[in-house]
């Protein structure tokens, strides 16, 4: 990995690391049209926390042709601590997203760059500048990079570390993911999920199992619930709460509006001390708002996100 003339090198190493897969999508927009955008969730989170001022870094491999360093380009714009990616001289990890609503996705990447990610290569001293480190997505079931992800996530927490997880449902998450949704839960200190991601998760048309499962394996861990329009659900040690989203004037686009609302909810937590869960849940609900309302990850900033916390209305939650 070589660094560029025009990367910014940060004096601190990054104390949020976001690890997993940075990907390609390419987005059908009508027949027989694609356009590619970079993206991948644990990229996106990582994008949306430094856009809000985190310092965050991606860890996660890349390729070295044009997607890749695209994916490179858009990364030093958002001024992640570069350090963290590695590229190497293998295919692109692509995802074609032939559906926006809800989205659907079908992914290539055979002995592509994400699996050769090598978290003994990361730059010295990270473990000690780290504070939180969030995992999930596809990369979790694409070995051999999964199994070193896993290990490392355990090892993290065992340091000390705050852990967040988003298994992100896809399809490849069958029965064979079960062991691994189970570890992770059980370690991670904030779990984020969709009533979509559950009912695939779990196979069950009744998402409430699947939140009952995951309190029975973590009852200390704070755990998000996203509804799409009708917004969030917050489950905390201090209190069970709801939140609506912001009205908005007019919706551009729903990709990866879950990962900014992560990334919200992750920034009031790293940010916010001991301040009540009633406002980790807005920053979460407002962040995911100002990613719908157009700004997407490229164009969020804390100033956005501020702007729209007073029109959430948060109340103790009812069982959606």
């Amino acid at each position: 990995m070589s660094l560029t003339p025009t990367t910014v090198v940060h004096a601190d190493l990054a104390s949020f690391v976001s690890f997993g897969e940075a990907l390609t999508d390419m987005i059908r927009v009508d027949q027989g049209h694609w356009r590619s955008r970079s993206g991948g969730s644990p990229w996106n989170v990582a994008i949306a926390m430094s856009r809000l001022g985190q310092l965050s870094a991606f860890a996660g491999g890349i390729s070295k042709d044009l997607f890749g360093q695209a994916i490179w380009q858009a990364s030093a714009d958002a001024s992640l601590d570069l350090r963290f990616i590695q590229q190497f001289a293998k295919s692109p990890l692509v995802a074609y997203v032939h559906q926006l609503d809800p989205p659907a996705y079908a992914f290539v990447g055979d002995d592509s760059a994400d699996l050769h990610f090598r978290p003994h290569a990361l730059p010295a001293g990270w473990r000690r500048a780290l504070r939180w480190a969030h995992f999930g997505s596809i990369s979790l079931t694409r070995e051999p990079l999964a199994a070193r992800l896993i290990a490392l996530a355990e090892s993290l927490k065992d340091e000390g570390v705050r852990i967040s997880y988003d298994p992100n449902y896809r399809m490849s998450m069958d029965s064979r993911y079960d062991r691994t949704l189970e570890r992770m839960c059980r370690l991670a200190d904030v779990i984020k999920v969709s009533d979509e991601d559950l009912r695939g998760l779990f196979r069950s048309r009744d998402h409430h199992l699947g939140l009952a499962q995951i309190s029975a394996w973590n009852p200390r861990a704070i755990v998000m619930l996203t509804l799409g329009e009708r917004g969030a659900q917050l489950f905390h040690p201090k209190a069970d709460l709801s939140a609506a989203p912001p009205p908005l004037d007019h919706v551009v686009d729903t990709l990866g509006a879950g990962d900014v609302a992560m990334a919200g909810l992750l920034y009031s937590l790293m940010n916010g001390g001991t301040q009540d869960p009633e406002d980790h849940l807005r920053w979460a609900v407002a962040a995911g708002a100002a990613a719908c309302a157009g700004a997407g990850v490229d164009g969020l900033s804390a100033g956005l996100v501020t702007s729209l916390i007073d029109q959430v209305q948060v109340r103790r939650a009812e069982m959606a």
